[in-house]
Parts: structure tokens; C-alpha cells; sequence
């Protein structure tokens, strides 16, 4: 049996790792939910207000399938594995299953604000479980939360002040999860080319 030195390290410390590595693959398909739902979410967005808030479900969208990206090297890191089929894993993941067939922007507004608040909570629960404990995790989770946060506040804005410059952003995606995408990146990468 090959030894798993990163889960030993966390196991060390005093967590659950087994229990670590649920949350992780939770979080994971919750993402990749919020993606998916993001993508219906777009074509109810039409008029003037739609199109405004689209370009916020757009920035969501793209950062919560970088999420998922981060994520699943950690999740594998620590001797976990994504499930090999999604039949019956993304039902009753997250608020935006939720969504209204036929809903207005306030309606689909409601839905995204409570979908932002679900992701801060479940971020700040693994922030606090692992802090101080398994700080690879730990730094991670922080990104994604900073991100989750900023989405929740992109929304708040939208939903006070209507379509305002300070909703929108560069197209700076992922911000603070960004250099976990590039090494996860760059180790595929380099494994790839050595095996060539």
C-alpha cells in the first residue's frame, strides 16, 4: 500500500480526515451544482436588469467552476476520491436548485443571495475546522471563501443600488484562488510532458 504522507500530516494533527475529505468532495459537487445551475440561470435573464445581472452570474459562474478545479487536487491529495458518477450526488445541493421555471431578476436575485450565503457559511465552517490544523487546506478554503464573500456582496450591491459600477469588475476571475489553478495546472501540465 502506498503511503498517503499529506493525509498522515492532517491525521497527525488531530483531525478527521475521512470526515475532512466528505466536506471537501461536498463542497466540490456544490460547485460544480452552482455551475451548472448558473448556466440555466443565464437564459432567464433578459431586459436591461437581466443583462446586468447576468455579467455577476457570469463572474460566479466562471470562479465557482475554478473552485471546483482547486479543490480536487486537495480532495486527491489527501487520499479522497470525486464519485465516478454524479447520478443522485448533485440533487439538493445548494439553493439554486431552487430556481423558479419562469422567474423574474428579483426572484432569481433571492435564489443567488441565498446560494452565496449557503457557500460563506460552508466555506467558514471548514476555515474554522482546519485552522491551525492543516494549513494547505486552511489557505485554500480561505481563498474560496474570499471569493464567495465578494460574490455575496456583488449581489448585495445589484439588489441596493441597481446596476452599479462597483458590481461590476475587471475580468479578473478568481483572484485569490488563481494560484492554486496554476500550480494544479502546471503539475498536469509537467506530468504530461514527462510521459510524452
Amino acid at each position: 500500500m502506498i503511503r498517503c504522507v499529506a493525509r498522515e500530516l492532517v491525521e497527525w494533527s488531530g483531525m478527521d480526515v475521512q470526515r475532512l475529505v466528505d466536506l471537501l468532495v461536498e463542497r466540490a459537487l456544490d460547485e460544480m451544482s452552482n455551475y451548472y445551475y448558473f448556466t440555466l440561470l443565464r437564459t432567464h435573464l433578459v431586459g436591461v436588469e437581466g443583462e446586468a445581472l447576468r455579467r455577476v452570474v457570469d463572474d460566479a459562474r466562471e470562479e465557482d467552476r475554478n473552485h471546483f478545479e482547486a479543490l480536487v487536487p486537495r480532495i486527491y491529495e489527501l487520499g479522497g476520491r470525486l464519485p465516478a458518477t454524479l447520478c443522485g450526488k448533485m440533487e439538493g445541493l445548494g439553493a439554486l436548485r431552487n430556481l423558479p421555471a419562469e422567474a423574474d431578476v428579483s426572484q432569481i436575485l433571492a435564489v443567488l443571495l441565498k446560494a452565496a450565503e449557503e457557500s460563506v457559511w460552508a466555506y467558514t465552517e471548514l476555515c474554522s475546522a482546519t485552522s491551525g490544523k492543516d494549513n494547505r487546506t486552511y489557505n485554500l478554503i480561505l481563498a474560496i471563501l474570499h471569493e464567495e464573500i465578494a460574490h455575496q456582496v456583488r449581489l448585495l450591491e445589484f439588489l441596493g443600488r441597481g446596476a452599479s459600477e462597483g458590481v461590476m469588475r475587471t475580468r479578473n476571475i478568481s483572484p485569490f484562488v488563481a494560484p492554486y489553478l496554476r500550480s494544479s495546472h502546471s503539475t498536469v501540465l509537467e506530468s504530461a510532458s514527462q510521459t510524452a
